[in-house]
């Protein structure tokens, strides 16, 4: 007989050139045994400010992903992409109302886990990094003010194929990282769920004072929270950590 007790077990749709949530979610996790993660894909593969790429976050693509993790049991489902923050948190909001009344289950994205973060940490003034252009980081700027967040200054290396932002290393990070901490934000933002900002949170974090929130681990940390398990060690960004 299946035993009637069971692992918290946390649903991601992921971009399907994303080389990075995946392996990094689980390396957040650690030696963690009460939490497993259950992965589906959907089309995505740059990142621009036009209809093509807009396409790629269709709610109709969202909501099928979603009610396949759904068969899985699972007891979260997240959008675990960051495309609400320049399309506005607006559409992940009704995308996520969207899979609750298909799935019946808790839902969230990595947009709005930014904003619980920020809502939780008391968090209005921000450092933003990211690998996207200059136009894609505009566009986060304007809409992550009308959501009551002011980006103090901001940082992008001006890629758009989603695949090769994985592969940004830690030393192209720090310069930008530390340039942005000098203005002293609530905290900064490494805003992309195919960049391996948690790999240098501990790190600028002790370096400059300034608390780091990565897209990876703040949508982990949400997922976590909607499901009443544990949260996260501190290495991986202080705010998120369990005993904060």
């Amino acid at each position: 007989m299946p035993s009637a007790t069971r692992k918290t077990r946390i649903g991601m749709i992921v971009p399907s050139s994303n080389t990075c949530l995946e392996p990094q979610s689980y390396r957040i996790l650690g030696d963690r045994d009460d939490v497993t993660i259950h992965f589906t894909r959907i089309p995505v593969t740059r990142i621009a400010l036009d209809d093509s790429s807009d396409k790629q976050f269709d709610s109709s693509v969202m909501r099928s992903a979603a009610e396949l993790l759904a068969t899985a049991d699972v007891d979260v489902i997240a959008w675990n992409g960051t495309s609400g923050s320049w399309l506005g948190a607006d559409h992940d909001r009704s995308l996520v109302s969207e899979i609750r009344d298909a799935t019946g289950i808790p839902a969230t994205t990595s947009t709005l886990a930014y904003m619980e973060a920020f809502k939780s940490f008391g968090t209005e003034r921000i450092g933003l990094f990211t690998p996207y252009t200059e136009d894609v980081n505009q566009a986060i700027v304007a809409s992550y003010e009308r959501d009551g967040i002011k980006t103090v200054d901001h940082r992008f290396l001006g890629l758009s194929d989603n695949e090769s932002f994985a592969r940004v290393t830690d030393d192209e990070m720090r310069p930008g990282s530390l340039e942005l901490a000098v203005s002293k934000p609530d905290a900064l933002v490494y805003l992309c769920t195919n960049l391996y900002g948690a790999n240098v949170a501990a790190e600028i974090e002790a370096g400059t004072g300034v608390p780091v929130l990565d897209s990876v681990a703040v949508t982990l940390w949400h997922c976590l929270k909607l499901a009443g398990s544990p949260l996260l060690a501190p290495r991986w960004g202080r705010l998120l950590a369990d005993a904060f």
